[in-house]
């Protein structure tokens, strides 16, 4: 049988309802070689690869209150950049698709159950289907908290 633990899926099959980043893109900390004086980063036992880890939220609604933040790791040379933000209704949200997407089985001992440890190897935006980047957002509250915007030059 040629399961080595991990399986390669889709963005589809994990978050059929899309996810959005609610972190920032930080380094993974290999807790074996950093000690309290120096951090060093973790590197992906197959690929060499450093690991960086981003949360994003699950949007499907049926999704559980525990899961609906997961962290992805991401596997690549130098940081990755997360998508522009996209002004939904006046809000910032970060929609993102992950490329190379597995996922590893493990038994989380703390809720007794099976939990499952994400990996990737880049993210991107989704192909756009409305909304406008945030930095194209041209409105703003003016002072007294009125709810009419007006024009930035």
């Amino acid at each position: 049988m040629a399961i080595n633990g991990k399986f390669r899926v889709s963005m589809e099959d994990v978050f059929p309802e899309g996810a959005f980043v609610v972190s920032e893109v930080e380094q993974v900390r290999d807790f074996d070689k950093s000690t309290p004086q120096k951090f060093v980063q973790q590197l992906d036992k197959e690929s060499g690869l450093p690991m960086w880890a981003v949360s994003v939220l699950d949007a499907d609604p049926g999704a559980r209150k525990g899961d609906k933040t997961i962290t992805v790791k991401v596997l690549d040379e130098v940081q990755p950049v997360p998508p522009e933000a996209v002004v939904v209704a006046g809000h910032e949200f970060r929609p993102v698709e992950f490329d190379g997407l597995t996922v590893t089985p493990y038994v989380d001992d703390r809720r007794n159950r099976v939990a499952y440890s994400l990996r990737a190897r880049a993210m991107r935006a989704p192909p756009a289907k409305g909304g406008k980047p945030a930095s194209a957002s041209t409105e703003t509250k003016p002072a007294g908290g009125s709810a009419e915007g007006k024009a930035v030059a």
